[in-house]
């Protein structure tokens, strides 16, 4: 019987947005729900947070971004991802996001999400819990 594990989650601010409340207030949520999160401060580029995410050996990418370059940032950090071999992590992103372009990012984003509402505590926390890939990491232990 597979042993369940604690859901790794690596919270990212890319570029130059410097506001950083937010994300950390999300992050202190995560964690407070029991899973074990790691924030890799500001001014981070799209590939050095997913080096962290694979040098830490997360389940989830979580983005903060202010700085309207969401259109560029994210499919940077997908298309990291799918160069490194960990497309299977699960990334989420927030901040200030029109519609209109998240729904063309989940477009984009094949089978992992973008997920923004107006209670970003409780959507955080829910969007990570019930994703399916995410649910298949907790019950599947990390190899050592």
């Amino acid at each position: 019987m597979a042993q369940e594990s604690g859901i790794r989650v690596l919270i990212a601010k890319v570029g130059l947005d410097g506001h950083d409340r937010g994300v950390k207030i999300v992050a202190r949520t995560l964690r407070d729900a029991g899973m074990d999160v790691i924030y890799t401060g500001l001014h981070r580029t799209p590939e050095e947070v997913v080096e962290a995410a694979v040098q830490e050996d997360v389940d989830v990418i979580g983005v903060s971004i202010l700085s309207g370059a969401h259109m560029t940032v994210f499919p940077r950090i997908l298309n990291s991802l799918k160069e490194r071999g960990a497309d299977d992590i699960l990334v989420v992103g927030g901040g200030v996001i029109p519609d209109d372009e998240v729904r063309q990012l989940k477009t984009s984003a094949s089978r992992r999400s973008c997920c923004r509402t107006r209670r970003p505590m409780q959507s955080s926390r829910w969007c990570v819990e019930s994703s399916p890939s995410v649910a298949h990491a907790r019950a599947v232990p990390k190899s050592s």
